[in-house]
C-alpha cells in the first residue's frame, strides 16, 4: 500500500513554513514601531511634562499620561510578541490598527496646527498598512483579508 496522502503532507508543511517567514523589512517595521511605541510608554511615566509642552502637570494630565503609558505599552508588547510567534493574520490586525492611530493622531494634529508631526506619523502609518498588505496577501480592505479560510 502507498500512502497517497504523504505528498499533500509534504506540500502542507512546506507552505506552513514558507507563510511561517516574513520579509525581513516586516520584522524591523513592526521592531521600530514597537521601540517606538515603549519609547512613548516610558516618557508618559517617567517624564510627562514632555506631553504637556512643559506645561503644568495637572492630576488630569497624570491620569491620561498613565492611559498612555498603559496602552502604548500594550500595544508594544503584542506587536512584539505577534512577530515573534509569526501570528501573520493577527499582526497584519494589529499593524492596521496601530496605522489608524496614527493616521487619527495626524489629523488631530493637523487640526491643531502641528505640522511638523504629521509627515513622520503618514510615513509611520503607510510603512504599517503595507507590512498589513503584505502579511494578509492582499488589500486590508477587502473584507476577506480579515475573514478566515
Amino acid at each position: 500500500m502507498t500512502n497517497s496522502s504523504a505528498p499533500s503532507q509534504a506540500a502542507d508543511l512546506k507552505t506552513s513554513r514558507s507563510v511561517a517567514r516574513f520579509p525581513l523589512w516586516i520584522f524591523i517595521v513592526v521592531i521600530l514601531g514597537a521601540l517606538l511605541s515603549i519609547t512613548g510608554a516610558v516618557i508618559s511615566k517617567v517624564n510627562p511634562t514632555l506631553l504637556t509642552s512643559g506645561g503644568t502637570m495637572t492630576e488630569t494630565a497624570r491620569v491620561y499620561a498613565d492611559y498612555m503609558f498603559a496602552r502604548s505599552l500594550a500595544l508594544a508588547i503584542m506587536l512584539l510578541f505577534l512577530l515573534f510567534i509569526r501570528s501573520r493574520r493577527v499582526l497584519a490586525s494589529f499593524m492596521v490598527l496601530i496605522a489608524l492611530i496614527q493616521l487619527i493622531d495626524g489629523v488631530d494634529d493637523l487640526v491643531r496646527g502641528a505640522f511638523l508631526l504629521v509627515p513622520g506619523l503618514l510615513v509611520f502609518a503607510l510603512v504599517f498598512f503595507a507590512g498589513a498588505w503584505k502579511l494578509f496577501g492582499q488589500p486590508f480592505w477587502h473584507l476577506d483579508a480579515w475573514r478566515e479560510s
